[in-house]
C-alpha cells in the first residue's frame, strides 16, 4: 500500500485505493527489491511492479508475469487486487464465461 503526505503537515496516511499486489495463483507478495528480466527482449532487469510490467529499457509493456516463487504464469493485472473490490475482471474468470 502507498503513502501519501496528508493535507494537515507532515502526517502520512495509508492510500487506501492502492492495490495489494500477490501472485493470483499462490499469493506470494513480491518485495521491493524482487526483479525480473526483459528476456526474450532488451534484458533489462527491473521489478515489474513498479512499471506496471513496461520494460524501463525497451517499452515493451508485458502482459504475463511468472511468480518468482511458485513459477506459475498470470496474466499481469491479476496480480493487483484492490481492496475496495472494484478491480476489474480477472482474466481466468473472463475466460471460465467464454466457454
Amino acid at each position: 500500500m502507498g503513502l501519501h503526505a496528508g493535507g494537515d503537515g507532515d502526517r502520512q496516511t495509508e492510500d487506501m485505493n492502492e492495490p495489494e499486489i500477490y501472485c493470483p495463483k499462490c499469493e506470494w507478495r513480491p518485495r521491493a527489491e524482487d526483479q525480473w528480466s526483459c528476456v526474450p527482449g532488451c534484458g533489462t532487469v527491473w521489478n515489474t511492479f513498479w512499471t506496471r510490467g513496461t520494460c524501463p529499457g525497451c517499452s515493451h509493456t508485458w502482459r504475463i508475469t511468472q511468480c518468482l516463487a511458485c513459477g506459475e504464469v498470470s496474466p499481469h493485472t491479476d496480480w493487483y487486487h484492490y481492496p475496495d473490490e472494484k478491480q476489474p475482471e480477472r482474466a481466468d474468470e473472463r475466460e471460465a464465461l467464454a466457454i
